[in-house]
């Protein structure tokens, strides 16, 4: 137990009247966003809104209990829909429930045995492939709402689904259309002129507010679910069947992994704007907890939620007390407002999904993955064709194969035998350290073999010390044997992070194979091209210059 040490016991012990006053404001803003998406998710995965709502109640509160992150937010998220939908379909809502505490398990013993940190193993194609691929899977569950078709029953593979759709798109429903196509404007709108205000909240009153007052004939939660239930959710502890354990172990495990990766990757993200540092192993020891207790209240899988978690940090949450303070303000609008529920439409939520699957689909990052050659692409390609024509599963496993073989020839081709020669020697001295004095503006890292998945959180040793470092940071390449795109990615938050802080970085000595990746990813943009040198005494050389461009009054 070692490993599990809750943010929450830490900040209670500077907490104060403001910081609570913040996280207040906080909880009930990222409470009434989670609403919308909560029903929103539960709904797309097959199951009934209130599934969502106590899914986000129970693990919200536990997760912001138990984690190691100070200001992530938990619940159910779009990237569960695909596989939540596809276990429901096979294994019913009880296989579910016991696929959920499968995985909480597994979450539970990653936390405790220190694997926090073995989700680093996961290369970025594939993150960024699965990520694609659930986002467009997640878009086309959402046609039949959104443009009101008449369709009984929606096939779960997407070839089928979406002949399905064609063959009914004379079933077309122009008023339920418009209302989607006004409530997707209204998101846009607020996103882009008023960011503060969350246009799914606005989306979800006004959408309801008009159904009600006048009266229009739409497909909303009270004509499919005949409403939500009021009053608190009642614990029920599922049945168990042990039979089942074998079959649901694969399912179960693609639950915890991706929980685990997407907690970890919102934590990171928390961390960035938040300027903390979580734990990874209490991180997943406390979604574990959550998720062995959200199937007891007939709830969903959960992890931490990026886009709830960054509008929290928006909103001034300081500590994980918002998040339970979210949890709480969920809990009063399903014990208070629950009848209302009946009047939202359903094609208001599924323009609030059409935002969500843009948004989590990391599409900007497609044209840096086809730029970094083949290899990548072919990770990347694979992943994502197989999520969205077989399955989430499937697709990783196949992916981490690909990438395995893909570290395999890296590390290969970058192995190589030479002779020593008198030009080899003359050159050599360009790179050394031993003869060259190392200014007071400046420091040197050097990174020392291949720089690929796997060994990113390396560069922690630089990030780390941001604050006390000089203005100019050179990172000596000499001896990067390789690197990949996980690679790439945190050199450039590096990067962007040295130059939020005010400092410079200069990359110096790559050999030919991260120097031709780093051309690929036209990582200049990051830098600039005078800051990718040759060698140190030329990068020592242009920190000088820098450190004059610094000081400069019209710099």
């Amino acid at each position: 137990m070692a490993l599990w040490h809750p943010k929450l016991f830490h900040c209670l012990k500077e907490y104060d009247s403001g910081t609570f006053v913040s996280d207040l404001i906080a909880g009930v803003t990222v409470g009434l966003v989670a609403l919308p998406l909560a029903m929103a998710f539960a709904i797309a995965s097959g199951l009934t809104p209130q599934a969502g709502i106590y899914c986000a109640i129970v693990t919200g509160f536990l997760a912001s209990l138990l984690g190691g992150s100070k200001t992530q937010i938990s619940g159910p998220t779009g990237a569960f829909v695909v596989v939540i939908a596809g276990i429901v379909a096979k294994y019913g809502v009880g296989g579910l429930f016991m696929c959920t505490m499968m995985a909480g398990v597994i979450l539970v013993i990653m936390g405790l045995t220190g694997m926090g940190s073995a989700v680093k193993f996961i290369p970025r194609p594939i993150v960024i492939g699965f990520t694609n691929g659930i986002a467009l899977l997640i878009a086309s569950t959402q046609i039949k709402d959104f443009f009101g078709l008449k369709v009984e029953n929606v096939p779960g593979e997407l070839v089928e689904r979406m002949e399905v759709l064609v063959q009914k798109a004379d079933t077309f429903t122009p008023l339920e259309f418009a209302l989607g196509l006004t409530s997707l404007a209204v998101i846009v709108f607020f996103t882009k002129f008023v960011p503060k205000v969350p246009g799914a909240i606005v989306v979800l009153f006004g959408s309801t507010i008009a159904v009600s007052v006048l009266n229009l004939d739409v497909a909303t939660i009270g004509t499919k679910f005949g409403g939500i239930p009021a009053g608190l959710p009642q614990l029920h502890i599922p049945p168990f069947q042990g039979r089942m354990i074998l079959k649901l172990l694969s399912p179960a495990l693609t639950v915890a992994m991706l929980g685990a990766i997407e907690s970890l990757l919102s934590a990171v993200v928390a961390d960035r704007m938040s300027k903390d540092k979580h734990n990874p192993n209490t991180e997943l020891f406390a979604q574990g907890v959550a998720n062995l207790v959200s199937p007891l209240f007939g709830g969903l899988p959960a992890t931490g939620a990026i886009a709830r978690t960054a509008t929290n940090i928006r909103s001034g949450g300081k500590t994980p007390m918002a998040g339970i303070i979210h949890a709480l303000t969920l809990l009063v609008v399903l014990a208070a407002a629950a009848p209302l529920a009946k009047n939202v439409p359903l094609a208001s939520l599924a323009a609030i999904l059409f935002v969500v699957a843009y948004n989590m689909g990391e599409w900007r990052e497609i044209p840096e993955i086809l730029r970094l050659g083949k290899r990548d692409v072919s990770v990347w390609a694979v992943t994502f064709f197989l999520t969205v024509f077989a399955d989430l599963t499937v697709a990783v496993e196949f992916g981490m194969v690909m990438a395995a073989l893909v570290f395999i020839s890296r590390v290969a081709l970058t192995t190589t035998v030479s002779q020593v020669t008198d030009d080899y020697l003359q050159k050599g001295w360009q790179h050394i350290l031993q003869d060259k004095k190392i200014p007071e503006y400046a420091t040197i890292f050097r990174i020392h073999g291949p720089f690929l998945f796997g060994s990113t959180d390396k560069l922690d040793e630089v990030e780390n010390r941001i604050p006390e470092l000089p203005p100019v940071v050179i990172l000596r390449l000499r001896n990067m044997t390789a690197i990949d795109a996980t690679g790439l990615h945190a050199l450039e938050m590096l990067a962007d992070k040295l130059h939020e802080s005010g400092r410079a970085l200069l990359l110096c000595g790559a050999p030919w194979q991260p120097t031709k990746m780093i051309q690929r990813a036209e990582f200049e943009r990051h830098v600039g091209a005078e800051n990718i040198c040759e060698n140190v005494e030329a990068a020592l050389e242009r920190a000088a210059t820098v450190y004059q461009e610094m000081r400069s009054p019209n710099a």
